[in-house]
């Protein structure tokens, strides 16, 4: 890519350019943003973070082999250097970077259809359910979600929910090099709210819903909330909104315009009727705006009916047909780490699931005690560094829902794991709850394990699909699954 012919095409896009030094007509092979990645010959934008402002590493990308910057601010006196370096300052580096990222890459979202899904909770089983939809009808399409990114071709474990910005165009060349024609991906608040996805625009949009979560970062849930409606901005095609979640009946008053609705409590355009759910799955009626769609899903639990209501209204404003949608709903067998079933033929149910905050542990043990259990025994802990309101709440949820708690660690990343179990112990108000405090995660749920008799249920809870712990600085290998087999498996010989 030749610097001048982009800055040529960011103008006429309407981007502000305030100056130029040095040789555009200069070939770059890579754009990137951290200096620490640049090769010879390569673009460094220098971006201002929450942290760090990249301009303080212009020197250090030049000393690299940058042989262009992109950047905001008075020219620096890098660029006196004897050595020619080419730089565009712009009036807005994450707005020229969203340019830049997509007109590297080829614009590779023009030829794919794009689906955004947003929302605290259901993002990853909707995503998934849009994903298999599209496949099973026959359409070439990736998935960029919190698990894994499909690019097509291949699939890779993920980095972030929604990658960044010059990543995440990455992906989409790959995925459009590989054929496919759509990409479903869930769209984070950190994401919508740092311009990630400035460049991009949807096909579809779903709100899921909204409750506590992130506030270390966004400091309010209006905050939060303005994040998310972002989407619905970039958002050409129709918007399903849940409207049993308030903010999504705020978000339906303000944005009325090419919206579809979904609920279980009000009727919305896509509404269930006759729901049947057990530990063998969902069967339901749908109304939609095409007629009724008979499903049957192997998700459990009415949290679940949200997520394929979801899919399914995607589903329809993508064009496809009943059958389609039947098909493709019953295609998907589940998510990892999404109430995954740890089986080995023990007399009582072992579920592992990803819910971290207040409203997915409810949702996720109110779906355990619909099923009957003899008792719950429930696993969790909270993050460290990160949105401390929540804890005490999630300790109220599991005394209230659960027979049995054990309190345990989860990520706590720089803080004392013991510090952050007392915090959730402030939830345990209930009369008499019964609880305990194991802080290494492994001996909690060994001990879950070890205390469950039959017809009882262990829930773990926090963690769903993660490989790794983050104890201080360090990223260890742990995952629940394994260490729920492993506890199972000595179990049973004994």
């Amino acid at each position: 890519m030749k610097v001048s012919h982009w800055v040529r095409s960011f103008q006429e896009g309407g981007g502000s350019v305030a100056e130029v030094q040095g040789e555009l007509d200069v070939e770059v092979g890579e754009i990137v943003s951290d200096s620490k990645k640049v090769s010879p010959g390569a673009l460094f934008i220098a971006l201002k973070g929450s942290k760090q402002d990249g301009r303080q590493f212009i020197s250090e990308a030049i000393d690299r082999g940058a042989t262009a910057v992109v950047l905001e601010g008075a020219m620096p006196v890098e660029f006196k250097k004897a050595r020619p370096v080419a730089a565009v300052r712009v009036s807005d580096a994450r707005r020229a970077l969203s340019h830049l990222a997509s007109y590297f890459f080829g614009n590779p979202t023009g030829e794919m259809r794009l689906v955004g899904v947003t929302g605290t909770n259901g993002k990853t089983t909707t995503t998934f359910l849009i994903h298999a939809l599209l496949k099973e009808s026959g359409l070439k399409a990736g998935l960029l979600g919190t698990i894994l990114y499909d690019l097509g071709g291949r699939t890779m474990e993920a980095t972030h929910t929604t990658p960044g910005l010059i990543d995440l165009q990455r992906c989409f060349s790959e995925m459009r090099s590989a054929g496919a024609t759509y990409a479903v991906m869930e769209v984070s608040s950190h994401a919508l709210d740092q311009g990630r996805v400035d460049g991009c625009r949807f096909e579809a949009a779903v709100f899921t819903n909204l409750t506590q979560d992130h506030l270390d970062y966004h400091g309010t849930l209006e905050a939060y909330f303005a994040s998310k409606r972002k989407l619905f901005d970039l958002t050409e095609g129709r918007r399903l909104i849940n409207i049993d979640d308030r903010w999504g009946r705020a978000l339906q008053e303000a944005a009325p315009d090419r919206t579809w609705s979904y609920g279980i409590e009000r009727k919305g355009d896509f509404y269930p009727k006759g729901i049947e759910s057990g530990f063998d799955g969902i069967r339901m009626t749908v109304e939609t705006p095409i007629g009724e769609i008979e499903i049957r899903s192997s998700l459990v639990g009415r949290y679940n009916v949200y997520n394929l209501l979801a899919a399914i209204g995607v589903g329809v404003s993508l064009g496809l047909s009943k059958a389609e949608i039947s098909a493709g709903i019953a295609s998907m067998s589940g998510v990892p780490g999404r109430f995954e079933k740890i089986d080995l033929g023990q007399d009582f149910t072992v579920i592992v699931d990803y819910a971290h905050t207040e409203d997915a542990l409810e949702r996720l043990l109110q779906a355990v005690r619909d099923l009957s259990p003899r008792r719950i025994i429930t696993v969790f802990g909270c993050g460290g560094d990160r949105d401390r309101g929540k804890r005490p709440k999630m300790g109220a949820v599991s005394a209230r829902l659960s027979r049995k708690t054990i309190l345990t660690s989860d990520n706590p990343r720089s803080e004392e794991p013991l510090s952050i179990i007392r915090e959730i112990e402030a939830g345990f108000r209930s009369p008499a709850p019964d609880y305990e405090v194991i802080p290494n995660r492994r001996e909690a749920i060994e001990r879950a394990i070890g205390l469950a008799e039959a017809g009882d249920a262990v829930v773990i809870a926090g963690k769903g699909h993660e490989n790794y712990q983050i104890i201080g600085r360090e990223r260890l290998p742990f995952d629940d699954r394994q260490v729920a087999r492993t506890a199972l498996a000595s179990r049973l010989r004994r």
